[in-house]
């Protein structure tokens, strides 16, 4: 049997599909990318670039363009297949980096490893090399993991919240040196004014975040999104009926960890250990 061809010639690539769809119908409109933002609301920018491919913008953006070019449903069902498809993880990713340096406040969840934000070289490099990198890469990733940290450095640090399950803090590195290193860091960085650390007990018991690494940003414009990792991929959250769930299950496994004083005592704890193995 012939392989069926593309009828319309339009790409069949998900993100290209969607951004080749936004493009036609606003050229059938008549109407300027300056006049669509002012007609919507949102800086034209935004849809420039998703016309180029850039981004697929969030949920509620393309809910109010096919309200505008009468096109329910269309375009939502298109921005969905974009944003399912896994080969557009690094542009997601990108994305959220630049979200990360624009938040005003930031909340996480550690499910198994610390975040970039807290890791000393000597951690992320195990990290890294248990992903696979090596060599070049290795190297680069390390240095960019370690440019990160700089977002909580300084007088105008956003607030920044992380809740530990303890069974990050019960997985050493195999360097024990690396590993004091990465627990004196922790208890540094704990004291700062602008960082929150809480340890969630493995006696809590189970937890709607069970499964998932999660970080929350709030952004300028008073709207939260979020981005839920594991070892393989991330994905950008920014629909806000998806967000708000994940907020709750958050909310509610906060209750279960130990006071930020509490959690302080418990990895000074986990460090005199440290320091007194042979």
């Amino acid at each position: 049997m012939s392989q069926r061809r593309a009828i319309t010639g339009r790409s069949q690539e998900p993100r290209q599909r969607f951004a080749e769809e936004l493009r036609t119908l606003r050229s059938a409109s008549g109407m300027s990318l300056r006049a669509l933002g002012e007609r919507l609301g949102w800086d034209w920018s935004l849809f420039g670039k998703m016309e180029k491919g850039e981004t697929i913008g969030s949920p509620e953006v393309v809910q109010a363009l096919d309200t505008h070019y009468g096109t329910p449903g269309l375009l939502l069902a298109l921005w969905e297949l974009a944003a399912g498809d896994h080969t557009q993880f690094r542009e997601r990713y990108r994305r959220y980096m630049a979200l990360e340096a624009e938040a005003v406040s930031l909340w996480h969840f550690a499910v198994s490893v610390l975040p970039g934000l807290l890791q000393t070289p000597g951690y992320a490099r195990e990290v890294l090399t248990a992903g696979g990198l090596k060599g070049k890469e290795l190297d680069q990733q390390v240095d960019a993991r370690m440019g990160r940290r700089e977002l909580l450095e300084g007088e105008k640090a956003p607030p920044f919240r992380t809740i530990l399950s303890e069974a990050v803090l019960r997985t050493p590195l195999r360097d024990v040196g690396e590993w004091r290193g990465q627990l004196e860091y922790l208890v540094d960085v704990a004291e700062r004014p602008s960082v929150t650390m809480q340890v969630l007990p493995l006696s809590a018991g189970l937890h709607g975040l069970m499964n998932a690494t999660v970080m929350f940003l709030r952004l300028t414009n008073g709207r939260t999104v979020a981005y839920t990792e594991n070892g393989y991929w991330g994905d950008l959250i920014e629909e806000n009926a998806r967000v708000e769930r994940l907020h709750c299950a958050y909310d509610a496994m906060r209750d279960l960890a130990l006071s930020p004083a509490e959690s302080r005592k418990f990895v000074l704890a986990m460090l005199e250990e440290v320091l007194c193995d042979p």
